[in-house]
């Protein structure tokens, strides 16, 4: 079974679908292991999007991700990585197919409502970073 790292983001938590989008991925066979809400430091989330660091987007981005509460949770199911980036759809929510987490819901490509891990490397490095070893 392989993991994946999901961010549910401050605009998604706004918009009060966090049930709706952790339902799409339940109904893909998906299942939660570990689940927590919070708002986020600065420090964890350079920590998070260090590979930006240096990137025009990068400091909006930080501004975004920690401008209210967000709901961090690990997926585990066969091909969990490459689901859950489907089900998320393209990054930018003109782009993501209909029926998408992102076509459903993102407004902007910031402000698209979800994070998922996009390796296994990743999703490694991310599951530790928010939950600990203990969940790899």
């Amino acid at each position: 079974m392989e993991k994946s790292l999901v961010l549910i983001k401050p605009d998604a938590v706004r918009k009060n679908i966090i049930g709706k989008i952790i339902g799409m991925y339940e109904e893909n066979d998906l299942k939660v292991i570990a689940l927590k809400m919070e708002k986020i430091t600065e420090e964890l989330a350079s920590k998070h999007y260090e590979e930006h660091i240096g990137k025009v987007f990068y400091k909006p981005l930080i501004d975004f991700i920690t401008s209210g509460p967000l709901c961090a949770l690990i997926l585990e199911g066969e091909n969990a990585i490459k689901k859950v980036r489907d089900i998320n759809g393209s990054t930018d929510p003109k782009e993501a197919m209909i029926g998408t987490i992102r076509n459903l819901y993102a407004d902007s490509n910031r402000e698209n409502c979800v994070h998922a891990s996009d390796s296994t490397e990743s999703a490694k490095r991310e599951i530790s970073l928010w939950f600990g070893k203990e969940y790899l």
